[in-house]
This record gives C-alpha cells, structure tokens and sequence, in this order.
C-alpha cells in the first residue's frame, strides 16, 4: 500500500505521515530538484535522507512502489497534479488530504523567529491553493479519504487516525458490497423522483441482473416534469401513496430482471437486492414474491419496522451497508 498525503501549510502534514511510519509505513518523498547522495542497489537516482527514501525522478519513484508493492509507503507532501495523476492509475495507492481553519494553521506555522503576519500567511496560502500551475485545492479534492484537523494535541489526532482504519484493503478494492451498493449509487443519479433520488441493483453469483431506479413509467412525463402530481406537491413522506404514478427503484429492477433471471436454473447462487435506501413495505411484499433471498440497503427508511417484519417472516436476510469512513473531524 502507498498513501500520498497533501495539504496546504500548518495543516499537520507531517504528523499524519509519522504516525502512518509508526504503523510500519516507509517515508519516501519526491522531489525533483533533490540531488541524491547515495544509492541503494538496482535503485539509480534515489537518495536516503534519515530514513526517507528520496526521488527525484517520478518513473524510478512508480518503478520502485510497484516492485515493493507489498511494503507499506507514505508519501508526503504530493503538491503537483502530474504526481497525483500517475500514482492514481495504481491499485495499492490510497490518497489522503489534510486541512484546518486558517487561523488554526497560521498559529501552527509561525515560530517565535518569524515575523510573517497573518496576511502574509493567507497570501502565502491562496498561492499555492489557487495557482496558475499545480493548484493544490484541485490536488485536495481528489482525495479519498479528507481530514479535518482541529486537533489540539498529536494524541487526538492519532487516536482519530486510528478509527479511520487507513490500512483497511477495502480501501484500495471495494468489498463486493461496496461495489454493488455504489452501483445503486450510481443508478440513482438517474432517478426523475422529485421525493428522493433512490437506486437498485440486483445480483445473483456477484453478477449484475438488472439495475433501476425511481421516476415514472416510461412513455409518461417525467416527475421532475410535473409527472406526478403527488410527488410534486411536496407532501411528507408515505402521504397520498394512492395516487403516486412514481415506480420505485426495487420495482423497476425486478420488472426488469423477472423471476427467473433472479432465481436462475442449476445454480446455487441467490438473488441478492441491493438499494440505497431500505425497501418500503410495497416493495418488500415485491421483493419476497421475486424470490430473493437477501437485501442490503444503506440509508434507513420510514417503514423500516415494517420491512424488516415482512422478509424476516419470509426467510429475507436484511442488513444495512455501513462503508469505510472517508473523512474526519477532528
């Protein structure tokens, strides 16, 4: 696993790298300009600071990352997007960012000598934030997993560090639940529901059956086009079901795969549906009659009590999805 480490000045960098070293992490760094002072073998121009492994050239850097790929490394600052850009392509590298409120950095990085002010800071900051070439906040929002560091002793920040799991795999390659459910995510963007944005995938032996998600039938006017007059008039949430013409993401899916695509003939791989948001009782009832055998949702729903009653009675194996945190307050 590498894990590249950016952020902007006073945000605690260097602190995130060393506790990442005290998990068993390798520090290495790149820097283009450096000029090597020794060479470890069949490695050419990289250098051995204190323990850090020195680059000044980004192939040698991948090369070297790549063949050890094994070994733990943080890499810390990434400060240029042709860096971020390479090392995004490999599966083993995992990219944190670091911020904190301004005032809370320029405390962090004025020393008793110095007599930059805070404007100065600020200038100094929005420099390297918005430049012309290499804009760090471009590089920041690229990051996987963001850190808000708030933190006034380096023990809170590393017990925080500690609850993120940052060595957890799952990070690197999603779980076959991660993977469906951001299927689900993904499906949602294409909802037309002017309630909530809902998406459904549904699997059987980790291959994708059908996907849907919620709006109107086809051949009607879309509902964010005044399709449905019920979801458009902004009523709470299991109001005026009657008269609703929006089809429900698990719906649409298992119109779409039909029972025996669910089930499958001389397999003994289940239907598995996954949602973003935990089935409403209509579906439910759909769903225990398609045949599936287990569903996994993520947000909770007002009729969950109902849902859960239904396919439990029905042999339905129901549990929410809880990913990996992406981010910290600290």
């Amino acid at each position: 696993m590498l894990i590249g480490i950016s952020g902007t000045l006073g945000v605690g960098k260097s602190e995130v790298a060393r506790y990442l070293t005290f998990q068993g992490f390798n520090l290495i760094k790149y820097n283009p300009n450096d000029e090597p002072t020794g060479t470890p073998p069949a490695q050419p121009e990289v250098s051995d600071h204190d323990s850090c492994l020195v680059f000044n050239d980004l192939d040698k850097l991948l090369d070297y990352v790549t063949f050890n790929w094994r070994t733990q490394f943080v890499l810390s600052p990434i400060a240029d997007i042709n860096v971020l850009s390479a090392l995004q392509k490999r599966p083993f590298f995992l990219h944190i960012s670091v911020d904190a409120p301004i005032s809370l950095r320029y405390q962090r990085s004025v020393h008793d000598t110095s007599k930059e002010s805070i404007s100065e800071f600020v200038d100094r900051s929005d420099s390297l934030l918005f430049a012309s070439e290499n804009p760090l906040i471009e590089i920041n929002n690229q990051a996987q997993i963001k850190i808000i560091n708030t933190s006034s002793s380096i023990k809170d920040l590393y017990v925080k560090l500690s609850e993120l799991s940052l060595m957890d795999l799952s990070r690197l390659r999603p779980t076959w639940d991660s993977y469906f459910m951001r299927l689900a995510d993904l499906a949602a963007l294409r909802s037309n529901c002017m309630k909530r944005r809902v998406g459904c995938v549904i699997v059987r032996g980790n291959r994708v059956v059908a996907t849907g998600y919620n709006g109107t039938p086809r051949n009607l006017t879309n509902c964010n086009e005044g399709g449905c007059p019920r979801c458009n008039k902004g009523q709470g949430s299991g109001a005026g079901l009657n008269t609703c013409l929006c089809l429900h993401a698990e719906e649409n899916a298992l119109l779409e795969a039909g029972r025996d695509r669910i089930n499958g003939t001389g397999s003994n791989d289940k239907g598995v549906l996954y949602c973003n948001t935990c089935p409403c009782l209509t579906c439910s009832i759909k769903i225990v009659q398609s045949g599936i055998k287990e569903v996994v949702y993520a947000q909770s729903y007002s009729m969950d009590e109902l849902s859960h009653k239904v396919m439990s009675e029905a042999g339905i194996i129901l549990r929410q999805y809880s990913p990996p945190a992406e981010g910290v307050f600290i």
